[in-house]
């Protein structure tokens, strides 16, 4: 976080949390509700200011509830999270891993794929959804034990196929079938709080 929010939560430590204003979608964008409507699921307006958003990526975490928030000075501002916390995107060399806050992803500990085909991961970082835009690249880095294509992931009850990206350098992650309902509580988030 940044060294004046710091200052500034020390400075005011009772300033009261706030819901309702931001949300993250699908895409990684930042959505402002101005009347606080945020848990409504309403769609909210574009953040698109560089500045804001750069801040947004810096001042971005989470509590041990699995609330995510932007801390803004010593307010937290907890944000509705459409679809995970985190969105990947791949780098410039197309095969890295990257959150939209800028922060390259080093570990992915398992792989989901939910029921509308979107991609998770539960990395270092926190749980994520691949873009759809890099959602090809991504699955073409997945490998098996053998080094082979991925398997189909394997649903409850069943041993979770095991994969690996290619790009990471750590060890095979399960590869596990969710609904897009079950992914708060299956990747440890909450998504409207």
């Amino acid at each position: 976080m940044d060294e004046d929010v710091l200052a500034a939560m020390k400075r005011w430590p009772d300033v009261p949390s706030v819901c309702g204003w931001l949300s993250l979608d699908p895409r990684g964008n930042w959505r402002l509700h101005p009347q606080g409507d945020a848990a409504a699921g309403g769609l909210g307006e574009p953040i698109t200011n560089p500045r804001i958003l750069d801040f947004f990526a810096r001042n971005y975490a989470f509590e041990e509830d699995g609330r995510w928030y932007v801390q803004n000075g010593p307010q937290r501002v907890y944000v509705r999270i459409d679809v995970a916390p985190l969105v990947l995107r791949t780098g410039d060399d197309s095969i890295t891993l990257f959150a939209h806050t800028g922060q390259p992803v080093g570990r992915v500990d398992s792989w989901w794929l939910d029921d509308t085909g979107r991609l998770l991961a539960s990395t270092d970082l926190g749980p994520g959804v691949v873009i759809d835009r890099d959602l090809s690249k991504v699955l073409d880095g997945l490998q098996d034990e053998k080094g082979e294509a991925a398997a189909r992931p394997l649903a409850d009850g069943e041993t979770p196929a095991q994969l690996k990206y290619e790009p990471l350098p750590q060890s095979l992650a399960p590869f596990h079938e969710v609904s897009s309902e079950e992914l708060p509580a299956r990747l440890g988030f909450v998504a409207v709080p």
